[in-house]
């Protein structure tokens, strides 16, 4: 039987199931070649080497995100729109914590994730439009969203939380005390 044919889309596809399976430092083309089924050299018809591969998974992670951040905050506004989008951005990141990691850190300034980044940066300032926020406190206040969910899920994937109080309960509080933030903005 004939191997279907890859593609890119097909080779950031195992490059992510590498990834989840084995971790970030796993994804190598020639792991990534292992799971596609194909010697190393052909993944240079689909990808332009790892940078490039990892480019593309993050440009993937982040439409991930912005799908699923634009779904649990379509047709809510205000703090319930904000908080939604707060509690589907850990989830994202507990789902997935060795992809996660690999979400980029500064996807505005590459020419090869900008528009996956506008993308999210778009959806996130939709949630808080209902705050009247614009310019520098629109960017201040998506900033310090980013800060909470990403510093509290980063946390939480490496098992940093060793206290008994419940997680669930200090997320919340947290997710309290952001939206309070905007109402003083």
């Amino acid at each position: 039987m004939a191997r279907p044919a890859l593609s890119t889309s097909a080779v950031v596809d195992a490059a992510l199931a590498v990834v989840d399976e084995l971790g970030a430092t796993a994804l190598t083309l020639a792991n990534v070649a292992s799971r596609t089924g194909v010697a190393t050299p052909s993944l240079y018809k689909h990808v332009g080497g790892l940078a490039d591969l990892q480019k593309l998974v993050g440009v993937r992670i982040l439409d991930e995100m912005t799908a699923r951040f634009s779904s649990a905050a379509m047709g809510r506004s205000g703090d319930d729109a904000v908080a939604a989008l707060m509690r589907e951005y850990r989830a994202y990141a507990a789902e997935h914590p060795k992809r996660y990691p690999l979400a980029p850190v500064d996807p505005l300034h590459d020419p090869a994730q900008r528009e996956a980044g506008v993308r999210l940066l778009e959806v996130m300032l939709a949630a808080l439009r209902e705050y009247g926020l614009s310019g520098s406190a629109a960017i201040h206040a998506t900033r310090r969203l980013r800060v909470v969910v990403h510093g509290f899920a980063s946390i939480e994937a490496a098992g940093g939380f060793g206290l008994p109080e419940e997680l669930d309960d200090t997320y919340e509080q947290l997710i309290d005390m952001y939206l309070a933030s905007l109402r003083r903005d």
